[in-house]
């Protein structure tokens, strides 16, 4: 009986040690990104609305969209918090922004022009 329970021990141990050899063989990672390959991001444009936050603009961009039934057109707006670092823009200038990495709660687009 005690040569049954080693050659078992023993046949387990074998096949972990090929589980483990599979398992790494078979590993793969993520391919890594081009650094010269610049990424796509979303692009807007509107009307500053407020510029009383240091640094920050209130962007409102505003959409024409067509109601799917009634082929009515309508206007969707919506107001972004987006990044001024030298704060030139005032209210009422029309400027152009991209999206960026999170700056804050709120902020996650960068003033072009």
């Amino acid at each position: 009986m005690a040569e049954k329970k080693i050659a078992k021990t023993t046949v387990k141990k074998s096949t972990t040690q090929k589980e483990v050899k599979k398992t790494s063989e078979t590993k793969r990672f993520a391919p890594v990104a081009d650094p010269k390959k610049e990424a796509i991001r979303k692009k807007f444009s509107g009307v500053v609305v407020s510029d009383k936050n240091d640094k920050t603009v209130v962007v409102l961009v505003e959409r024409v969209k067509l109601d799917p039934k009634y082929k009515k057109r309508f206007t969707v707006s919506s107001r972004y918090k987006v990044h001024d670092e030298k704060n030139e823009f005032k209210t009422g200038d029309k400027v152009t922004f991209v999206e960026c990495r999170p700056m804050s709660r709120d902020k996650r687009w960068r003033v072009i022009k």
